[in-house]
């Protein structure tokens, strides 16, 4: 809220309000600011000091002005941002300094929890799902055991118990690797990137779904790759427009997310997995297949490296959608021809990966303990996705795929980009439509998380804003 008796004027503090949130890439570039009629009423103000704001906020060099089509945020630059904050802070008064990366406005929100409220954007599990006692004593166990791991890098490829785990793990999912075929990692995103690394080269050109990861899109263009946006149905990728691609661009690589696909809920059916496996092998390209949700998703369903048998595809998880968000272990598991090549890029990245939770979770994994866990968790997630999916239909909104796995996509009728900046106001992160997609566009949609969509507090106050935005 502005306040009226503030050091600071009405302008000051509503362009200080837009510019912070510039800084912290919660506006994200490119991302249109509210027009001036509805900023004023938005925020009950004239609209001179609006349009003074706006200025404020041109002069630093934060948004641009768009003939006929209003205020749009600038990508700025490493040295530009850089500047834009020392001419809006005073030394003294600075925090630590923010990357001036180009990451997605939903990731910023991620990791800055600013509100207690329950978020409907987030991309994780509530702590208090994720609470055991199983974590903290299998390290206990392990740290009380020899410590001569700790005075040694250890094996580059990862800790060779954890990876006799998680052979073994694979197989109940028919994912037939050897130990000798998997690569820990820190985290699944450290898996597909090491994947992407090792494969690709800066101006090679990737397949990538559309609807797809935010993160995924971000992480390939700052490699210097050129994407390739494939949209994904319920049955698994677009095959003609994959095609096509093929032809005029001869793409090195496909990533998709074959089970609970993130944000649709969509999973691979066997046809169209036959189908993408036959296209790899006519055009030479390789699939890196994301099963970050494996541990929500039932163990029938269809995975590309099942049928293809870890030949032309690579396999990348983690458990830290399903343990913790903080405990960063993931995995690769490849063609035993990729596997050297693989560790090589792991080591000039970080050398080797922590052995004290690996083999905790190696402990946990052979006990059962991962398991059970799993099985709660995924009890308790139908039931809160039944809760979610009546209050997003009673809010007056629709699905735009069958709800499944943690996340539903959601329509609500209205932009959701301009939705998500009021609802910021109010305490609330959205996932808006727009981050999904390689091209920034407007969108209608919107990501939820149905464990933390459950709120009928937050629904309430979601209806108030959208009638306000459309």
């Amino acid at each position: 809220m502005l306040m009226k008796a503030a050091a600071q004027s009405l302008t000051e503090q509503l362009a200080s309000h837009f510019a912070e949130r510039i800084r912290s890439r919660l506006l994200a570039g490119g991302a249109r600011l509210p027009s001036v009629r509805q900023c004023a009423q938005q925020h009950q103000v004239s609209a001179s000091t609006v349009v003074a704001a706006y200025d404020r906020l041109l002069a630093l060099g934060l948004v641009e002005a768009r003939k006929n089509r209003g205020f749009y945020v600038r990508e700025t630059t490493p040295a530009q941002d850089v500047l834009a904050r020392a001419a809006t802070h005073s030394g003294a008064n600075e925090g630590p300094p923010r990357r001036p990366i180009d990451a997605t406005a939903l990731m910023r929100g991620m990791f800055q929890g600013d509100s207690d409220k329950p978020q409907p954007g987030m991309g994780v599990l509530p702590p208090d799902w994720l609470e055991n006692s199983f974590m903290p004593a299998a390290v206990r166990r392990v740290a009380a055991g020899t410590a001569d791991f700790s005075r040694r890098y250890g094996d580059p490829a990862g800790d060779p118990g954890l990876r006799q785990s998680l052979s073994k793990k694979l197989a109940g999912l028919h994912v037939h690797a050897g130990p000798e075929q998997i690569i820990t990692t820190v985290g699944a995103t450290h898996a597909l990137d090491i994947a992407s690394r090792t494969l690709l080269r800066a101006g090679d050109y990737v397949m990538v779904e559309e609807p797809g990861w935010a993160v995924e899109f971000a992480r390939l263009e700052a490699m210097g790759m050129r994407i390739l946006p494939v949209p994904r149905h319920a049955d698994g990728p677009d095959l003609e427009v994959m095609a096509r691609y093929c032809e005029a661009h001869s793409p090195k690589l496909f990533v998709s997310v074959s089970v609970l696909h993130n944000p649709t809920g969509f999973s691979l059916t066997p046809g169209s997995a036959h189908r993408v496996l036959t296209l790899a092998n006519a055009h030479n390209f390789y699939i890196l297949e994301d099963d970050t949700y494996s541990h929500l998703a039932p163990e029938h369903a269809t995975r590309l490296c099942v049928l293809d048998g870890l030949q032309r595809t690579l396999y990348a998880s983690g458990f830290s959608k399903i343990l913790a968000p903080g405990w960063r272990v993931g995995f690769l598991a490849a063609p035993l021809a990729l596997v050297e090549r693989l560790t090589d890029t792991k080591l000039l990245a970080t050398l080797t990966t922590p052995a004290l939770l690996e083999k905790a979770l190696a402990w946990c994994i052979d006990q059962g303990q991962l398991r059970r866990h799993s099985e709660r968790v995924r009890e308790r997630l139908d039931q809160a996705r039944a809760r979610s999916t009546k209050l997003v239909l009673a809010a007056g909104c629709r699905f735009a795929s069958e709800p499944a796995g943690l996340f539903g996509w959601v329509d609500t009728g209205v932009d959701t980009d301009a939705l998500a900046q009021r609802m910021l106001d109010e305490g609330y992160m959205l996932a808006p439509g727009a981050l999904f997609h390689a091209n920034r566009q407007p969108s209608s949609l919107m990501r939820i998380n149905f464990a933390n969509a459950q709120d009928a507090a937050f629904w309430k106050v979601f209806t108030r804003v959208r009638a306000g935005a459309s």
